[in-house]
């Protein structure tokens, strides 16, 4: 079965930043394709009245190969049915490439370095050969976005307040899309593990700039980020049409709308390391019921849940070792042994390793 994917194009290409917006990357993740048609009405009508200072790539749904996808009727778009690979890993790291392809080439200007790094990273994805459909459509993607100033990955989890994840370089220009959004949680990270998308567009500008040294200046170039609005039953107009604003608030203070701007709202949160979340899991079967509410604050030892065995009545107080905030959990109510149950942002790294769920 062929497979259609759209985009639409908004400003001009090379005056100014290079933004890409992408929703559903996890087919099954609806809120961020609603937040997309807000996203493109209002773009239509900023380009239209000339007031994009750049170029505005937006995916609507960027995995028509997982919305094609269902199991006995439940909509199944997190992982390739013929792989069963993550749509959202294991994308090409570039940098490796780039190691080799720059050798010699950069010099003591940052701006000629990035020029040329992009047009090599470009390159570098034209040159991947896909083996599955599944990559054939990382490929696409990553070939509009791999370029780009601003990588916009839009995603929801099971249950969840709105939260963020970003690279470590990336703290301080992430900071105002966090404000604006109200995020409850930005998750940084060096490597999450696994090539995840943002990744996969921002990871190698710093892996680049260890690499080469200080003589060849390479900032951290590409602001590429995963926004998570909340949960996957968190779908209507309110919320889509704010989230939306917001972004676009984000683009106008990133110079990319050419819009009034408003002063930033106070952040909700300050960042935390990736390293420093807590997943919380099921030690038996049972019935949940949660204890805490999603977005609360937690301290060591709190209680997060009950497990409730439902044949012998058997009650375990799942709780949580780290202090921090409460900002993911399982929309499933019966869990068997070892299923995920919450995950708490903590402000202190203590795991390593590959650090996303699967």
């Amino acid at each position: 079965m062929s497979s259609q994917l759209t985009s639409f194009h908004f400003g001009t290409p090379g005056a100014g930043k290079k933004v890409y917006i992408q929703a559903a990357l996890h087919a099954d993740e609806v809120p961020p394709m609603l937040v997309a048609q807000f996203l493109r009405k209002e773009l239509a009508a900023l380009d239209a009245a000339g007031k994009i200072r750049g170029e505005i790539i937006l995916v609507p749904a960027a995995n028509p190969i997982g919305l094609a996808q269902a199991i006995h009727g439940a909509p199944f778009g997190r992982f390739d049915l013929s792989t069963g690979t993550n749509f959202n890993r294991a994308y090409k790291h570039v940098a490796e490439d780039l190691k080799l392809s720059l050798a010699g080439l950069l010099g003591p200007d940052q701006d000629a370095n990035v020029a040329l790094i992009r047009a090599h990273a470009r390159d570098s994805v034209a040159t991947w050969e896909p083996k599955t459909d599944a990559d054939t459509l990382k490929k696409i993607l990553l070939g509009m976005a791999i370029d780009a100033d601003i990588v916009l990955d839009l995603h929801c989890d099971n249950e969840a307040v709105l939260h963020i994840y970003a690279g470590t370089p990336l703290a301080d220009a992430v900071a105002p899309l966090a404000a604006l959004m109200q995020a409850h949680s930005v998750l940084l990270a060096l490597e999450a593990g696994g090539e995840p998308f943002d990744e996969a567009c921002s990871r190698l500008w710093w892996d680049l700039a260890a690499h080469f040294g200080p003589a060849f200046p390479i900032p951290p170039a590409c602001l590429s980020t995963t926004v998570e609005l909340r949960g996957e039953r968190d779908v209507n107009y309110e919320l889509a049409g704010g989230d939306a604003r917001a972004l676009l608030r984000f683009l106008a203070h990133a110079g990319v709308l050419d819009v009034p701007l408003a002063a930033l709202p106070a952040a909700l949160c300050a960042p935390t390391p990736l390293e420093g979340v807590e997943p919380i899991a099921a030690p038996h079967a049972g019935v949940l019921v949660f204890l805490k509410q999603l977005g609360e604050k937690v301290k060591a030892g709190d209680a997060i849940a009950d497990l409730v065995e439902p044949s012998s009545g058997r009650t375990t107080t799942l709780r949580c070792s780290v202090d921090g905030v409460f900002f993911a959990r399982t929309a499933h109510r019966h869990l068997l042994r070892g299923m995920a149950v919450g995950k708490v942002a903590g402000a202190v790294a203590y795991r390593a390793g590959k650090l996303l769920s699967q």
